[in-house]
């Protein structure tokens, strides 16, 4: 159940980091002074998601036993987040070759994590 948690966790909070920065990259003015006003109006919303992303590899690894596995388990959500926040706002529709791209990266980081 914890393993459970963990994800949900993860999820979250990778979603909301990635919709943050989805959102000034479309939205925002790209001026200095409105990035960094629309920055700090969301620091406790980026807090709270780096906590949720702290709890999400701490109970994985408390789970699993194994902080590779942790690591190459959260970055492959975080792939899978930023396919959908790229469809949510930039109606890019993934297919074939961003299937086989994750795949390749996720082996690719799994490999570089192997002792």
């Amino acid at each position: 159940m914890l393993l459970v948690y963990a994800i949900g966790l993860l999820l979250t909070g990778l979603f909301i980091i990635n919709a943050v920065f989805a959102y000034q990259g479309k939205h925002i003015d790209p001026a200095f002074w409105s990035t960094v006003w629309y920055q700090f109006k969301l620091l406790p919303l980026l807090f709270a998601a780096n906590v949720m992303i702290g709890y999400g590899i701490k109970f994985t690894y408390k789970t699993m036993g194994s902080l590779t596995f942790s690591l190459v388990l959260s970055k492959g959500i975080e792939l899978l987040v930023c396919v959908l926040i790229g469809f949510i706002f930039l109606k890019e529709v993934p297919n074939w070759k961003t299937a086989v791209g994750l795949i390749i990266v996720m082996a690719g980081v799994w490999i570089t994590k192997l002792k």
